[in-house]
C-alpha cells in the first residue's frame, strides 16, 4: 500500500475542492482494502473512503482521520456475467461490455466513477439503474468484521439509495456483480424518452449497442456531464441536486404553486414514482426559481450547459460551492415549497 500523509484530497475529487487529509492510503488488492479498514477501525481512526471522487464535497479543512483510495482492478466476464473491482473506472468498463455485445449498462455510459461506487448510490442515467442488473454486491462489513455478499433484494435499491447508502459507515464495497443480456449485439429496451428521440426511435424499441451507447455519451457531453479537464463545466459532481419525489397531496400543493408564480399555462414535470407518488425535475425548480444556466458572479457557478451542476471555475473553495448551494435551495424552497436534497457526499460540511 501506498502511503502518504498531509495528502491533498482536492485532486482526487472532479470538483478539484477540498483540504487535506491527515493520512492517505492507496489499497490496490481487496486485502489490502481490508487491512486498512480493519486498521483504522481498530485504532478508532476516522475512515474516508475514496473511489472516482466524483461524488464527493469534501470541506477546505479536509479530513483528519484515514482517507483509504480504493484503486483496485479487476474485470471479469464469463458469459452474461460481470464482476468489477470496486476500483475499476465505470466509464472504460461500460465501453468494455459493450464491445463484448452485452446489454444492461449502455445507457450508463460517460458516468464518472469508480464500480464500486456505483450500488452504494444506485447510479442511474437515460432510463437505466444499476440496480436493474446488479447481482450481488461483495462488500467488508465493519460491523461484522468480515466479508459479505449480499443478493440483490439484500441491498435495498430505490432511487439514488442503498442499503449501503443507508449505513455509510458500515460496508466498503469490493466487488460487483451485474448479470448482464445477450440481446444479438442490441441495447436493452430504451426507456429514456431524449435517448429513443435522439436515434430515431421509439421508447421501447432497442438499437445497436454502440449507436446507444455513443448517443448517451453525445447527450452527456452536451450538458457538460462528460469529464474533460479544458471545460470547467466538468469540474463538477455532474447532478448536484436529487429529483424530488412527492407524495401525491404534496405534488397538489406544488402544482398550485407553479399555477400561481408561472401562470395556468405551466405544467411541471411529472412522472410516476410508485404508488401514490409523483417524481419532478429538479433541474426545472433550479431554473424556474431563476438561477439559469451560468448563474453565478464567483468561482462557483452553474454550469453553462445544465443547471442541475454546480461548478468550480476554477479557483474556487468548498465554502464558495456550498454557499452557491445553499443559495439554490433556498430560492427553490422559496419560490415552490420544496427543499432540493443534494446528491455528492458531504465530508466535513453540509448545507
Amino acid at each position: 500500500m501506498l502511503e502518504l500523509h498531509d495528502a491533498p484530497l482536492a485532486p482526487l475529487t472532479t470538483f478539484r475542492l477540498g483540504g487535506p487529509a491527515t493520512r492517505l492510503v492507496t489499497a490496490t488488492t481487496d486485502a489490502e482494502v481490508v487491512a486498512a479498514v480493519r486498521e483504522a477501525d481498530a485504532d478508532g481512526t476516522p475512515l474516508l473512503v475514496v473511489g472516482g471522487g466524483s461524488n464527493l464535497v469534501i470541506g477546505d479543512k479536509g479530513f483528519a482521520g484515514t482517507a483509504l483510495r480504493i484503486a483496485t482492478t479487476g474485470f471479469e466476464l464469463g458469459g452474461t456475467t460481470l464482476e468489477l473491482a470496486a476500483g475499476e473506472v465505470w466509464t472504460d468498463a461500460v465501453a468494455r461490455t459493450v464491445e463484448a455485445g452485452l446489454a444492461g449498462i449502455e445507457c450508463l455510459a460517460g458516468i464518472p466513477g469508480s464500480a464500486g461506487a456505483t450500488p452504494i448510490q444506485n447510479v442511474g442515467a437515460y432510463g437505466q439503474e444499476v440496480s436493474s442488473t446488479i447481482t450481488e454486491v461483495i462488500a467488508y462489513d465493519r460491523h461484522a468484521g468480515e466479508t459479505v455478499t449480499l443478493g440483490n433484494e439484500e441491498c435495498v435499491f430505490s432511487y439514488r439509495h442503498s442499503r449501503f447508502k443507508a449505513h455509510p459507515d458500515r460496508y466498503v464495497v469490493l466487488r460487483v456483480r451485474f448479470g448482464l443480456e445477450d440481446a444479438g449485439g442490441l441495447s436493452a429496451p430504451l426507456k429514456y424518452a431524449e435517448t429513443a428521440r435522439a436515434l430515431g426511435v421509439e421508447p421501447g424499441d432497442r438499437v445497436p449497442l454502440a449507436e446507444a451507447r455513443e448517443t448517451v455519451l453525445k447527450l452527456r457531453a452536451g450538458k457538460g456531464m462528460v469529464l474533460d479537464p479544458e471545460d470547467h463545466d466538468t469540474w463538477s459532481a455532474g447532478s448536484f441536486f436529487t429529483n424530488p419525489i412527492l407524495t401525491d397531496t404534496d405534488f397538489a400543493v406544488f402544482h398550485a404553486r407553479v399555477k400561481e408564480r408561472l401562470g395556468d399555462g405551466v405544467e411541471p414535470p411529472a412522472y410516476p414514482a410508485g404508488d401514490g407518488h409523483t417524481k419532478t425535475s429538479a433541474a426545472w425548480l433550479i431554473d424556474k426559481a431563476g438561477f439559469t444556466k451560468g448563474y453565478g458572479s464567483g468561482p462557483a457557478r452553474i454550469s453553462t450547459k445544465h443547471t442541475l451542476a454546480l461548478t468550480n471555475r476554477g479557483g474556487a473553495t468548498t465554502e464558495d460551492l456550498l454557499t452557491l448551494a445553499r443559495e439554490v435551495v433556498a430560492g427553490v424552497r422559496e419560490a415552490f415549497g420544496i427543499t432540493l436534497v443534494n446528491e455528492p457526499v458531504m465530508v466535513g460540511v453540509g448545507l
